[in-house]
């Protein structure tokens, strides 16, 4: 029997693969994949059962300045450059209640990490806004969504210190960072985190234990095909499950598929393929088990995305009836009824949810008061959004 074989045997066995095991796993050839896919979506319906879930909603990009300069990044820019902005209040606030007009619930907040670090026309912006620092002004903003509207905000402004980290937490339903890899060799000249600090993943994954020690709903993933070795998606994987069995915290994990588009220092690279993500995500299922979160954006893998559940997914991210991906606007969102069509036909039922997960939405000590009494104002008793307002089904 190959050491491939007795992976295979392991995971029908219905138990998690160690390190090695899962290396060769996310080596398989197309033909070897149906026993593993097989073990990782049953795995996913022991723990979630036959339920897809997904997050309407606005996409609220901060600023596009960036300190870092990542080689498949489109979204950040140095000042100047066509597409630089940083959003007023007033902005903010129009986009959402834009978006809540439409029935979306979640304010995700994307944004670059520290661009005043580097830029004194971005400081000098904060200055007229009235802040230090864009962490600073996140929080102001997020306040002012949880105040003049419902929807509930969601940070993502990459590395955090834990003052950043707390003081967000007054104001959002949950955060997020991705780790990406703990590959320290892509820090290496030319590769994809070249001139990229804050991509250092000794840094991510410490704002992760951060928010694991201040009880926050944290949201993260892996990013495959920029250069990473099978063993180091293992590596990342298993950080991953280290830091949420450490805390209890990881409310759901993505596994993020890398595009090539022009502009960026990785235009010439090819982008996984179905498979790859396939075997991704079902390896992520098996070694982080059956309770985890397990999403993939469906926007990214368009052509084959009705083929993820099958892999062990049971969640598709944030989808927007208003504002595209900003962070891949190449990639359009797919049509709501076309999502949960493939749902359905996959054998699922598709269900809207709140940027905090139903598990850590009835948990009060995982969430400030004022952030609970707006996501008890749209949750159902199942922790989900109450059905009658579920209003995605007229998109």
């Amino acid at each position: 029997m190959t050491p491939v074989d007795r992976a295979l045997d392991r995971v029908r066995e219905g138990r998690a693969p160690d390190a090695a095991e899962a290396a060769l796993l996310l080596g398989l050839d197309e033909a070897r994949l149906p026993p593993l896919l097989a073990a990782a979506a049953a795995a996913r319906d022991r723990g979630r059962g036959r339920r897809v879930t997904f997050s309407a909603k606005v996409f609220v990009p901060l600023t596009t300045l960036c300190r870092d300069y990542c080689g498949y990044c489109t979204f950040r820019k140095d000042p100047g450059a066509p597409g630089a902005s940083t959003m007023t209040p007033e902005a903010v606030l129009a986009l959402v209640q834009a978006g809540e007009r439409l029935g979306a619930k979640e304010a995700l907040f994307s944004l670059g990490d520290k661009p005043e670090a580097i830029f004194p026309e971005h400081r000098a912006v904060l200055r007229r806004l009235g802040h230090r620092t864009t962490l600073s002004y996140l929080r102001a903003v997020s306040e002012l969504v949880l105040t003049k509207s419902s929807l509930l905000p969601h940070a993502n402004p990459g590395v955090m210190s834990e003052r950043d980290l707390s003081a967000l937490r007054e104001v959002s339903a949950s955060m997020g960072i991705m780790l990406e890899t703990t590959s320290e060799r892509l820090l290496g000249p030319g590769l994809a985190h070249d001139r990229a600090p804050d991509k250092v993943p000794a840094r991510r994954l410490k704002t992760i234990a951060l928010a694991g020690k201040l009880q926050i709903p944290f949201t993260t993933g892996l990013l495959i095909g920029i250069g990473e070795t099978h063993a180091e998606r293992v590596d990342t994987l298993l950080a991953i499950r280290d830091l949420h069995e450490r805390h209890g915290h990881i409310q759901e994990v993505i596994v993020q598929n890398f595009r090539a588009k022009p502009g960026i220092r990785m235009r010439d690279w090819a982008d996984p393929a179905l498979p790859d993500l396939q075997r991704t995500v079902a390896v992520a299922r098996l070694l982080l088990g059956p309770e985890m979160n397990i999403q993939a954006p469906p926007n990214l893998m368009a052509e084959g995305y009705a083929r993820l559940p099958e892999a062990g997914l049971n969640d598709w991210g944030g989808i927007s009836p208003l504002t595209p991906d900003h962070i891949n606007p190449e990639k359009p969102w797919p049509l709501i009824r076309e999502l949960a069509r493939v749902t359905e036909a996959a054998g699922y039922e598709l269900r809207e949810r709140l940027a905090i997960y139903p598990e850590y939405a009835r948990r009060p000590e995982f969430m400030d008061a004022a952030v609970r009494a707006a996501a008890a104002r749209l949750a159902g008793a199942d922790g989900l959004v109450r059905p009658e307002l579920e209003t995605w089904r007229a998109w």
